[in-house]
């Protein structure tokens, strides 16, 4: 049976939660690769730590594990297409600057409508439709596209690698929840994040093992950073799964662009960065593009 819906302005409220809960673990994941940890160890610790988390949440309140095999297949499916996801956007991560590589990363929602649209199945709504190109503008003037120097050409051979991986990332995540909402929408929340995490744990560590690719932390800083990477986007990821599919994906993932405001936020407080008054602008139109999204 289909999880119930939620109100949607609660739905709304935990989603912005979730943004700044992922936007917390990509600053912990860039601490982690500047002491000593690579992109692999990174993915691998985040979604075994994820999986077996989940795991203990199931069998804590007798959740039954069995599933057709079929649903099992279509679950591993997505768990690949997050592996992906998650190897792309932390190799953006590591090359450029962490609010730029979730830039790139937000256009996941205009594709999963257009995906959902090309697809005939649900139909963004006008409103989101329009919220879709500010949203992008205020995250450009927030985050800085152009460096403040107006040389595209320039400013691409700095970030343009980075970019093209947060972009990669964006088509991956974009098809997880499009194919999440489509083939596991009666699959209890937590039962979708165990299977969906356990893959691309799976897929991380053997593709990692075999390639030799695993580097861990160099110091204390590096393991804690690990470990707060682990701890929110297992929380995050986990917490995504069971609240979007309940309140459809086309329509509210556009709140997720909080995220990259979110970075900004814990920048500034924890890392003591300034932000310019052009940043601050960006940052209101983004959040009331989102705040407009959600009324009725």
């Amino acid at each position: 049976m289909a999880e119930q819906p939620i109100p949607r302005w609660v739905g709304i409220a935990l989603l912005l939660a979730i943004a700044v809960a992922f936007g917390a673990n990509h600053v912990a994941a860039r601490v982690a690769f500047d002491h000593g940890a690579n992109v692999t160890t990174a993915v691998a610790f985040r979604s075994a730590g994820t999986a077996l988390f989940v795991l203990g949440l199931l069998l804590a309140n007798g959740v039954s594990l069995a599933l057709p095999a079929a649903t099992r297949a279509r679950a591993a499916l997505i768990g690949l297409m997050l592996a992906v996801q998650s190897y792309c956007l932390y190799s953006a991560v590591a090359l450029i600057p962490v609010a730029l590589a979730l830039l790139a990363f937000q256009t996941f929602p205009m594709v999963l409508a257009l995906l959902s649209w090309a697809a005939g199945a649900e139909r963004p709504s006008r409103r989101v439709l329009l919220a879709m190109p500010v949203v992008l503008a205020g995250l450009a003037l927030a985050l800085e596209v152009y460096g403040g120097s107006g040389d595209v050409a320039g400013r691409w051979s700095e970030i343009g690698e980075g970019v093209l991986w947060a972009t990669g990332a964006s088509l991956a995540f974009a098809s997880v929840l499009f194919f999440t909402t489509k083939w596991l929408p009666a699959v209890d929340g937590r039962l979708r994040s165990f299977l969906i995490m356990s893959m691309v744990a799976a897929a991380t560590i053997a593709g990692g093992a075999a390639a030799g690719d695993f580097r861990l932390p160099a110091d204390n800083t590096g393991w804690i950073a690990l470990a707060l990477l682990v701890a929110l986007y297992g929380t995050a990821i986990t917490s995504m799964f069971v609240v979007l599919p309940r309140l459809g994906a086309v329509n509210n993932a556009l709140v997720l662009n909080f995220e990259p405001i979110a970075v900004l936020a814990i920048a500034w407080v924890v890392l003591e960065q300034r932000i310019a008054p052009l940043q601050v602008l960006g940052a209101f139109i983004v959040v009331g593009a989102i705040m407009a999204t959600g009324k009725k």
